[in-house]
């Protein structure tokens, strides 16, 4: 039985507010609002992604509950859970820094491009990186 072409979509992310989660994502990082659709109840199907690639996608879903509130900013256990390629480090960086993005050390140049820890409004550790491209000889 042959699979059709498949991708991950989305990933949905627990966020204490909408609206705050909305400001904090498109003024830090330059998402873009793609989807703010009622629900009802309260509840609304809210997505973000990256201006240029809107092929994956954020679902910020408002933490219903203790549990989930419970795990707003740290849905990977503390890990790194989030990684943001860019094709300018430094203009994403100084973004960051003017938006009040925590950062957890001083960027650093690795083997596979120049990368920073960094946390979001709520605590969710992300990688902002620019990859290493390679030059052929």
């Amino acid at each position: 039985m042959s699979m059709g072409p498949r991708h991950i979509a989305m990933i949905a992310l627990l966020v204490r507010d909408y609206d705050e989660a909305i400001a904090w994502y498109r003024d830090a990082l330059g998402f873009e609002l793609l989807e703010d659709s009622d629900h009802g109840g309260g509840k609304r199907w809210v997505r973000m992604a990256p201006a240029v690639d809107t092929g994956f996608s954020l679902l910020l879903a408002r933490a219903a509950g203790p549990v989930q509130q419970s795990a707003v900013g740290n849905q990977h256990g503390g890990r790194v859970g989030l990684f943001l390629h860019t094709d300018d480090f430094a203009r994403d960086h100084a973004r960051l820094a003017a938006a009040g993005a925590h950062f957890e050390e001083s960027p650093r140049h690795e083997p596979y491009g120049t990368v920073v820890v960094f946390r979001d409004l709520y605590g969710n550790r992300w990688d902002l990186i620019e990859p290493r491209i390679e030059t052929q000889p």
